[in-house]
Protein backbone atom coordinates (compact mmCIF):
# COMPACT_ATOMS: atom_id res chain seq x y z
CA UNK A 1 0.00 0.00 0.00
CA UNK A 2 1.38 3.56 -0.98
CA UNK A 3 0.70 6.80 0.26
CA UNK A 4 -2.11 8.97 -1.23
CA UNK A 5 -2.40 12.63 -1.51
CA UNK A 6 -4.41 13.85 1.59
CA UNK A 7 -5.86 17.45 1.85
CA UNK A 8 -7.15 19.80 4.78
CA UNK A 9 -8.03 23.21 5.15
CA UNK A 10 -4.63 24.48 5.30
CA UNK A 11 -2.13 21.58 4.20
CA UNK A 12 -1.38 19.14 1.17
CA UNK A 13 -0.13 15.33 2.11
CA UNK A 14 1.84 14.18 -0.90
CA UNK A 15 3.78 10.43 -0.79
CA UNK A 16 7.22 11.60 0.41
CA UNK A 17 9.41 11.24 -2.51
CA UNK A 18 13.13 12.14 -4.05
CA UNK A 19 11.17 15.64 -5.03
CA UNK A 20 11.27 16.85 -1.43
CA UNK A 21 15.02 16.20 -1.69
CA UNK A 22 16.28 19.45 -0.14
CA UNK A 23 19.19 21.53 2.08
CA UNK A 24 16.47 22.88 3.95
CA UNK A 25 15.12 18.83 4.80
CA UNK A 26 18.89 18.21 5.12
CA UNK A 27 18.81 20.62 8.08
CA UNK A 28 16.48 19.46 9.66
CA UNK A 29 17.87 16.33 10.46
CA UNK A 30 20.77 18.11 11.92
CA UNK A 31 19.56 20.78 14.08
CA UNK A 32 19.65 19.79 17.39
CA UNK A 33 16.64 20.71 18.79
CA UNK A 34 14.71 19.42 15.94
CA UNK A 35 16.10 15.57 15.91
CA UNK A 36 16.55 15.66 20.01
CA UNK A 37 14.04 12.78 20.04
CA UNK A 38 14.80 10.96 16.91
CA UNK A 39 16.90 8.04 16.75
CA UNK A 40 18.71 9.33 13.61
CA UNK A 41 20.23 12.10 15.89
CA UNK A 42 21.53 13.56 12.52
CA UNK A 43 24.81 12.97 10.55
CA UNK A 44 22.84 14.00 7.95
CA UNK A 45 23.85 14.87 3.98
CA UNK A 46 22.30 15.33 0.63
CA UNK A 47 23.63 12.59 -0.28
CA UNK A 48 22.26 10.79 2.51
CA UNK A 49 19.23 11.77 2.43
CA UNK A 50 18.73 10.97 -1.12
CA UNK A 51 19.48 7.63 -0.85
CA UNK A 52 16.89 7.39 2.20
CA UNK A 53 13.97 8.77 -0.13
CA UNK A 54 14.74 6.43 -2.96
CA UNK A 55 14.75 3.71 -0.27
CA UNK A 56 11.42 4.72 1.08
CA UNK A 57 9.82 5.57 -2.28
CA UNK A 58 10.61 1.79 -3.50
CA UNK A 59 8.99 0.67 0.12
CA UNK A 60 5.13 -0.27 0.11
CA UNK A 61 4.47 2.32 3.05
CA UNK A 62 2.48 4.97 3.99
CA UNK A 63 4.64 8.22 3.99
CA UNK A 64 3.83 11.23 3.10
CA UNK A 65 5.39 15.30 3.26
CA UNK A 66 3.60 17.79 4.89
CA UNK A 67 3.18 20.42 3.06
CA UNK A 68 0.88 23.67 3.38
CA UNK A 69 -1.18 24.98 0.60
CA UNK A 70 -0.70 28.52 1.08
CA UNK A 71 2.91 27.93 -0.75
CA UNK A 72 3.43 24.71 -0.80
CA UNK A 73 6.24 24.93 1.50
CA UNK A 74 7.41 20.97 2.77
CA UNK A 75 7.10 21.41 6.46
CA UNK A 76 7.26 18.05 8.08
CA UNK A 77 6.74 14.42 6.82
CA UNK A 78 3.97 12.09 8.67
CA UNK A 79 4.28 8.47 8.19
CA UNK A 80 2.52 4.97 9.38
CA UNK A 81 4.86 1.94 9.26
CA UNK A 82 4.89 -0.30 9.54
CA UNK A 83 1.18 -1.62 9.21
CA UNK A 84 0.34 -4.90 9.81
CA UNK A 85 -2.48 -5.98 7.90
CA UNK A 86 -3.07 -8.86 9.84
CA UNK A 87 -3.34 -7.31 13.21
CA UNK A 88 -5.23 -3.67 10.75
CA UNK A 89 -2.49 -1.77 12.98
CA UNK A 90 -0.11 0.74 12.16
CA UNK A 91 2.82 2.70 13.81
CA UNK A 92 3.08 6.62 13.64
CA UNK A 93 5.66 9.09 13.06
CA UNK A 94 5.76 13.00 12.40
CA UNK A 95 8.68 14.81 12.06
CA UNK A 96 7.81 18.85 12.18
CA UNK A 97 11.30 19.96 10.79
CA UNK A 98 10.30 23.75 10.20
CA UNK A 99 10.35 25.60 13.28
CA UNK A 100 8.12 28.61 12.24
CA UNK A 101 5.30 25.80 11.58
CA UNK A 102 5.74 24.64 15.51
CA UNK A 103 3.32 25.23 17.03
CA UNK A 104 0.67 26.72 14.62
CA UNK A 105 -1.59 23.19 15.12
CA UNK A 106 0.12 21.64 11.57
CA UNK A 107 0.82 18.40 13.32
CA UNK A 108 -2.92 17.73 14.88
CA UNK A 109 -4.10 19.02 11.42
CA UNK A 110 -2.21 16.72 9.41
CA UNK A 111 -2.12 13.68 12.00
CA UNK A 112 -6.07 14.01 12.38
CA UNK A 113 -6.04 13.51 8.07
CA UNK A 114 -3.60 10.42 8.41
CA UNK A 115 -5.69 8.97 11.30
CA UNK A 116 -9.35 9.40 9.51
CA UNK A 117 -7.49 7.80 5.88
CA UNK A 118 -6.49 5.04 8.38
CA UNK A 119 -9.43 4.21 10.22
CA UNK A 120 -11.99 5.22 7.57
CA UNK A 121 -10.29 4.24 4.14
CA UNK A 122 -8.07 1.60 4.81
CA UNK A 123 -9.73 -0.25 7.73
CA UNK A 124 -7.42 -0.23 10.13
CA UNK A 125 -8.39 -0.90 13.80
CA UNK A 126 -5.47 0.40 15.46
CA UNK A 127 -2.77 2.71 15.15
CA UNK A 128 0.65 2.67 17.58
CA UNK A 129 3.54 5.10 18.45
CA UNK A 130 6.52 5.18 20.86
CA UNK A 131 7.02 8.82 22.01
CA UNK A 132 10.18 9.93 24.94
CA UNK A 133 8.22 10.75 28.40
CA UNK A 134 10.34 14.41 28.02
CA UNK A 135 8.95 15.08 24.72
CA UNK A 136 5.62 17.21 26.50
CA UNK A 137 5.21 18.78 23.44
CA UNK A 138 4.32 15.81 20.84
CA UNK A 139 2.55 14.15 24.17
CA UNK A 140 0.06 17.32 24.27
CA UNK A 141 -0.32 16.37 20.63
CA UNK A 142 -0.99 12.55 21.06
CA UNK A 143 -3.36 12.77 24.12
CA UNK A 144 -5.83 15.29 22.34
CA UNK A 145 -5.66 12.99 19.42
CA UNK A 146 -6.82 10.19 21.20
CA UNK A 147 -4.07 8.24 22.27
CA UNK A 148 -3.97 6.36 25.20
CA UNK A 149 -1.10 5.18 27.01
CA UNK A 150 -0.79 1.49 27.14
CA UNK A 151 3.25 1.22 28.32
CA UNK A 152 5.46 3.08 29.78
CA UNK A 153 9.06 1.65 29.44
CA UNK A 154 12.22 2.64 31.75
CA UNK A 155 15.73 3.91 30.59
CA UNK A 156 14.79 2.84 27.00
CA UNK A 157 17.24 5.20 25.73
CA UNK A 158 19.35 8.21 26.67
CA UNK A 159 18.26 11.72 25.11
CA UNK A 160 19.60 15.22 25.73
CA UNK A 161 22.17 13.25 27.45
CA UNK A 162 20.32 11.31 29.96
CA UNK A 163 18.60 8.35 30.30
CA UNK A 164 14.60 8.28 29.32
CA UNK A 165 11.57 6.49 29.55
CA UNK A 166 9.77 6.02 26.48
CA UNK A 167 5.88 5.48 26.36
CA UNK A 168 3.88 3.34 24.42
CA UNK A 169 0.72 4.72 22.91
CA UNK A 170 -2.36 3.72 21.42
CA UNK A 171 -5.27 5.42 19.46
CA UNK A 172 -8.54 2.50 19.23
CA UNK A 173 -10.55 2.51 15.77
CA UNK A 174 -14.28 1.73 17.65
CA UNK A 175 -16.71 1.56 14.82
Amino acid sequence: MKAEPLKSKRLVLEPLSLKHLSEKYVSWLNDSETNRYLETKGGYTIEKLKYFLIENENKNILFWAIKKKQDNEHIGNIKIDPVDWDLLSGEYGILMGDKNSWGKGFAKEASLLVVDYCFNQLGLKKITLGVIHENTAALGLYKNLGFAVEERIKNKGTYNGKLCDSIRMVLKNEQ
